[in-house]
């Protein structure tokens, strides 16, 4: 069996660190620079040529994160959504200009507590899918025309069964699901599922994953082996699935990204 390769997700003033190692075995990255309003909003142009210019001889899996703070995909007020939309926008003709492939959005599910169920939406969640769909239908159909898949990502989610739900009931090959480590495992100390079980949930529509550690108390982004996730579990799930999920590093310091990816080599997990 191959292993899988590990990536990066980074700022782009973290590229010229890791630009060799990126471009030696065209692992996956991902660019984090476009989280933040002041640079959707600026001269992000030119970030981008200086980003492409970087990563001349880089023809791996590319995407970036995009903008997640204070937004939610299922807003109500149909003020806030046209915002979220034009945003979703702005961050697409990013992605079309740099030629990323995948962009990450936050899963809108925050429950107090857990959901009062574990397999079938119930309204409250029909009504999150429904503003989605609201939220989405022009999105959609912009990131399949520019070969962009949007990976929605675990944040508040106990239930993987409804995030997986709400990825499928887009029926289209640019919504696919996103998987942090780090964020299933803070709500698996809470009651949910393991990080490993939202993997088997997702199957084949799992497509990112953020490779973070954590003790269950707060959103550290430990490198690997820092904390308590059972990363044998995880990647013997991962293992087990027909398509390669994009693998990146998460981490709070990037400067021990090749720490990190060396720990997964060392123990047999990725490479």
């Amino acid at each position: 069996m191959t292993l899988p390769l590990i990536g990066a997700a980074l700022p782009s003033q973290y590229l010229p660190q890791y630009r060799e190692w990126l471009i030696a075995d065209q692992r996956d990255l991902e660019i984090q620079d476009f989280v933040m309003p002041s640079v959707v909003d600026g001269d992000w142009r030119s970030l981008v040529q200086d980003i492409k210019a970087q990563l001349d001889g880089y023809t791996g899996r590319m995407g970036i994160h995009g903008l997640f703070l204070g937004m939610t995909i299922a807003a109500y007020d149909p003020k806030i959504r046209a915002a979220v939309i034009d945003r979703l926008k702005q961050t697409l003709e990013i992605c079309g200009e740099l030629g990323a492939t995948h962009m990450v959005v936050h899963s809108p599910f925050e429950h107090l507590g857990m959901p009062n169920h574990t397999e079938r939406p119930n309204d409250e969640d029909k009504q999150y899918y429904d503003l989605v769909h609201l939220t989405l239908s022009e999105v959609v159909p912009m990131a399949e025309a520019i070969g962009c898949t949007l990976v929605i990502e675990n944040i508040f989610d106990k239930v993987p069964a409804l995030l997986t739900g709400l990825v499928e009931s887009f029926n289209s090959p640019a919504v696919r699901q996103s998987l942090d480590t780090g964020h299933a495992y803070i709500n698996f100390m809470q009651g949910a599922p393991a990080p490993d079980a939202w993997v088997e949930t997702a199957g084949e529509l799992l497509a990112h994953v953020h490779v973070q550690d954590t003790d269950g108390q707060a959103d550290w982004h430990w490198l690997p082996g820092e904390g308590k996730i059972n990363w044998g579990a995880l990647f013997a799930a991962l293992n087990t699935l027909p398509q390669q999920p994009r693998l990146v590093l998460e981490l709070r310091d990037a400067t021990a990204i090749g720490r990190a990816a060396q720990w997964l080599a060392d123990q047999g997990y990725a490479r």
